[in-house]
């Protein structure tokens, strides 16, 4: 998922809507005639090293994305082992599905909190606070006997952990870089892919053979010595790069394409968390082992650390909203036609590498895209109440899944169904809003064409600027 981020960070990262390789500071750049006029009455700009001391943080940051989205994605083994075994007597199907979307909830949640909290104290200690709270749910969760003690462990605080965490560390990398941003990002982001692989398959393996409590207190020992080690290791650039927090602008609910961008964010959500937590849970449903479950689920995130990259790295040359827009059809689309179908242990394993390539498109696009419909000035705001919207999806998801199978007698396809066509939901939100910004680039070029001929007939061309909405919302081939 490359999940929430520290919005002051996306905007510095996302500062540039033609190359997405320049931050904000850039726009204080001149031409050199400009800065010898300004020289003595300015500062000069920060220029990042891109690279050296900047790869340890992107190693570190990578890190840090694997012991946090990466180890929550491992949830869809427990989740199958708490189903099957009714660990917690008297426990739901509903009540396990919300300990899993509590976490990533309450990441989203705390965002806001852990933002205020690195801008007062700094980036250590927000990322410290972090891995304290992360270790003492693991530890916590270890000792659990009723499922309200799993709700404040695994749930409440573990998304807590998480959230300061990412918040903490997202940002760091595109301080560091210019022009290998992409690619340091697309390696940074990878970190949550190869966490899932290897934590759904080690957090298996630990449950068969020591059993539930010591798989967490060894889960949580891994990921104190990692996280901690990294947070002593990573070094921002705050001060240099000059980041600020901006509020909540709330004047964004009156844009129409700022509607749009919340309704993708909110429906892919709902897609997405229900493949990263039900696969395993679905291969045990069609007759796999357990151990087959969490390869499946394995794989799925394989898919997403060798899908993001790419994703990220060619949205800047094939346009971010097209990019993006394409990705959750597919997504959608290869839930409907693969996902379904797949009944077999093959079947199942070659959906969950492809489908893993494409269904965290939102994660790596969502600062570049959210950057085109807002812009750089109220991106930061755009991005925090993003991430609060979304806490409503990530809460219910699942649970809304489950009670699907549930009502179908155990049965998935309502579920998959479900979940198939949020994400072709949240395509259709991508191709209105690319109609919106394609219509605004054509809007723009023909004022400046007024301005150069200001005997054109201005309600004519407005006319055909909503004649030309129906056909650019379909054939237009434009970068956006």
């Amino acid at each position: 998922m490359t999940g929430t981020g520290n919005a002051q960070h996306a905007a510095v990262q996302y500062g540039d809507h033609e190359t997405g390789t320049r931050g904000i500071h850039d726009y204080e750049k001149s031409s050199e005639g400009d800065r010898s006029l300004t020289n003595e009455a300015t500062l000069p700009p920060d220029v990042p090293p891109n690279g050296g001391y900047g790869w340890v943080c992107v190693v570190c940051c990578a890190l840090i994305n694997a012991h946090t989205w990466g180890l929550n994605s491992s949830y869809g083994v427990f989740l199958a082992y708490y189903l099957a075994n009714d660990t917690f007597p008297g426990s739901t199907r509903l009540d396990y599905a919300f300990v899993g979307g509590l976490s990533i909830s309450m990441a989203l949640l705390v965002s806001p909190i852990a933002t205020s909290t690195t801008r007062l104290f700094g980036t250590r200690t927000t990322l410290l606070l972090g891995v304290f709270l992360e270790t003492l749910s693991l530890i916590g969760a270890s000792f659990a006997t009723e499922i309200w003690h799993l709700f404040l462990s695994q749930g409440v605080c573990f998304g807590w952990g998480m959230g300061f965490l990412f918040v903490g560390s997202v940002g760091i990398t595109p301080q560091w870089f210019t022009t290998k941003r992409s690619l340091a990002n697309g390696f940074s982001t990878a970190g949550s892919g190869l966490g899932g692989l290897i934590y759904s398959l080690a957090t298996n393996a630990m449950i068969q053979s020591i059993g539930l409590g010591w798989a967490f207190r060894i889960l949580g020992i891994v990921a104190f010595v990692v996280n901690f080690t990294c947070s002593l290791l990573l070094r921002d650039r705050n001060k240099a790069v000059g980041a600020s927090q901006l509020a909540f602008d709330y004047r964004l609910f009156r844009r129409v394409e700022y509607i749009l961008l919340l309704s993708w964010g909110f429906l892919s959500m709902l897609g997405y968390i229900v493949l990263i937590f039900s696969l395993a849970n679905f291969a045990r449903s069609v007759g796999l082992t357990a151990q087959q479950g969490s390869v499946v689920s394995a794989l799925f995130n394989l898919g997403q650390a060798f899908g993001r990259p790419p994703i990220g790295y060619f949205s800047d040359s094939m346009g971010r909203i097209n990019m993006a827009m394409t990705m959750t059809f597919l997504s959608g689309l290869f839930i409907l036609v693969i996902w379904i179908f797949a009944t077999s242990y093959g079947v199942l394993i070659f959906y969950s590498l492809l489908g893993g390539t494409v269904a965290g498109t939102f994660w790596c696009t969502v600062a570049p895209v959210s950057a085109e419909v807002v812009g750089i000035k109220h991106l930061p705001s755009g991005l925090s109440i993003l991430w609060l919207v979304l806490v409503l999806p990530a809460t219910f998801s699942e649970p809304i899944a489950l009670e699907i199978v549930s009502f179908n007698g155990g049965d998935y396809l309502g579920a998959q169904l479900f979940t198939g066509f949020m994400y072709m939901g949240a395509a259709f939100s991508l191709l209105l809003l690319r109609a919106w910004k394609i219509d605004e680039l054509e809007r723009d070029e023909r004022k400046s064409e007024n301005r150069c001929s200001p005997n054109l007939d201005s309600d004519a061309d407005l006319k055909r600027s909503t004649l030309a909405s129906l056909r650019i919302l379909v054939f237009s081939l434009r970068k956006v």
